[in-house]
């Protein structure tokens, strides 16, 4: 009697754990008061924010849930250059 096919084993490649993001988290990188990463380190670029949150070790979960000063980030719409001819 032939045994059933059991496939090699070897080194298993780890799979990344996708976390969910918080709702502070998804609210600060959808702001436009974010400084992105490729500026320096990631945080809040508001000038009532910075001086006291400051840029390094920036925590979104004690800043904005409830930020006064949140505002969604928009992108610009492309214009129709029949628009603005003069």
């Amino acid at each position: 009697m032939a045994e059933p096919f059991t496939p090699p084993t070897g080194p298993t490649i780890p799979t990344a754990e996708v976390t969910p993001l918080s709702a502070a988290v998804a609210r600060f990188k959808s702001c436009r008061w974010r400084r992105p990463p490729e500026d320096g380190p990631e945080c809040c670029g508001h000038r009532d924010v910075l001086p006291m949150a400051g840029s390094t070790g920036f925590d979104a979960e004690a800043w904005c849930p409830d930020c006064t000063f949140y505002k969604l980030r928009r992108t610009p719409k492309k214009r129709d250059p029949n628009e603005y001819r003069y």
